[in-house]
């Protein structure tokens, strides 16, 4: 979740294969790529804290609005069905404003969202504004890696482990210090989860200037070429049919195996920033540790995050690394079921390595399409019908944790998700190109 200026044709191909290039572009003046690379890290740090600041406090903030575990898994189930139907617009958006204007009005909405939480006396308006900072997420997560393709396009992998090592290291730290800010703030729940606002706000200072660039819509309208074994350099501005594009993405295998591997990565990672706090307070840890074990699960992530999209990049499949991840994601779930207060600190780090699938999706995403189009439409296939399938999960936990009041079943669920996870995974990192196949 890096130093060539526009993407071509065909870079979205494995890295071991010969590149061809078209004429290039003129090139962007340096201080404009760093630019890029400092508003990505700062976009990235900012995709997650809205929700993993809110795990650490869910009990108090229950408490106060009065929402049942049944809302409260609903709350933990709206950042998918926020990014499914927010994410699947961003093209569109893309299209018309270019995805850095696109990024800096999703960062808007996540700083007006994150002010206003706080702000409200009941459910509803808790839950409409933080719609507003998801949407606002949603439209970030699918633009990314269209950015990355359009300004880096030879070191995907790398400048994709770097925005997601910022994107786990924002979710490690606000699950680790919102609780001490809290206390610090006066012990209010609602000073906790606004405070984030202000790094929100910072983020969207980089990325005034860089909405001012029009030249990533070619990479976010372009058509995808028609297969052929050797494509022509200006092949990507030719339309394939006149199949609508997004007809064409849905009769990739691989586009739906790289869907429901996110959807199904997506669920385990939302319950885990939305649930596992809560699964180490009842166990009887207190509330400061359960958001530090919160905190150690994301942390795993920043320096796997920079590694593993890198690692990824050099390999023909990906499919052994989802193995691993998803034998990290099990022992963690049979561990927290068997003892979940006795060995907390292994099963948190267990679960941060397991979390890593979101990465290595991210890196998949970028090469399973040569093409910037083709990413920027597979992208928004995957991560929205992913974040759709996995809506069920987060609430599913709510409603079993009510019902049963204990987490056997909830974990017993989590742990039965993770093997089509594995499966789905295995197809998806595949060595295809999912212009290929359409």
């Amino acid at each position: 979740m890096a130093d060539q200026d526009l993407a071509t044709p065909d870079t979205a191909a494995p890295i071991r294969q010969p590149r061809q290039r078209s004429a290039p572009e003129p090139a962007a003046p340096r201080w404009r790529r760093r630019l890029v690379v400092l508003g990505l890290v700062l976009a990235a740090v900012n995709l997650r804290p809205t929700v993993t600041s809110l795990g650490p406090l869910l009990e108090e903030a229950r408490a106060d609005l009065g929402m049942s575990g049944t809302v409260a898994g609903l709350l933990t189930s709206m950042p998918a069905a926020c990014f499914a139907l927010f994410g699947i617009a961003a093209p569109r958006l893309a299209r018309r404003w270019g995805p850095g204007a696109v990024v800096c009005v999703g960062l808007v909405a996540i700083t007006v969202g994150l002010t206003a939480r706080p702000l409200m006396g009941g459910t509803a308006g808790f839950l409409a504004a933080s719609a507003l900072a998801f949407a606002g997420i949603a439209v970030g997560n699918v633009l990314m890696p269209v950015i990355v393709k359009r300004w880096f396009p030879d070191r995907v992998g790398p400048m994709t482990g770097a925005y997601s090592m910022a994107l786990s290291l924002g979710s490690a730290v606000a699950a680790a210090v919102t609780v001490p800010m809290t206390d610090a703030l006066g012990g209010g729940w609602r000073a906790g989860l606004g405070a984030w606002a202000v790094l929100a706000g910072v983020a969207v200072l980089p990325w005034l200037v860089l909405a001012r660039d029009r030249t990533g819509r070619a990479a976010a309208t372009a058509p995808d070429p028609a297969p052929a074994p050797d494509p022509a350099p200006d092949s990507a501005a030719a339309p394939a049919s006149a199949v609508p594009a997004r007809t064409r993405i849905t009769k990739s295998p691989t586009a739906w195996a790289l869907a429901v591997f996110f959807g199904l990565q997506a669920t385990g990672a939302y319950i885990t920033m939305g649930w596992m706090s809560q699964v180490f307070r009842d166990a009887g840890v207190s509330a400061s540790t359960s958001g530090l074990l919160l905190a150690v699960t994301m942390v795993m992530g920043v320096p796997l995050a920079f590694v593993l999209p890198s690692v990824a990049a050099r390999l023909r499949t990906q499919g052994p690394l989802v193995a691993i991840l998803g034998a990290f994601g099990l022992s963690a779930y049979i561990g927290l079921w068997l003892a979940p207060a006795g060995g907390a600190w292994v099963w948190a780090v267990l679960l941060g390595i397991s979390n890593c699938s979101f990465p290595l999706a991210l890196t998949m995403i970028g090469m399973r399409a040569r093409t910037a189009a083709g990413v920027v439409r597979l992208s928004a296939f995957a991560q929205s019908t992913g974040y759709l399938l996995s809506i069920p999960g987060p609430l599913l936990v709510g409603a079993l944790y009510q019902h049963t009041g204990g987490w056997d079943l909830p974990i017993a669920l989590m742990a039965g998700l993770m093997l089509p996870q594995i499966a789905a995974g295995l197809l998806a990192g595949r060595d295809r190109a999912v212009e290929d196949e359409i």
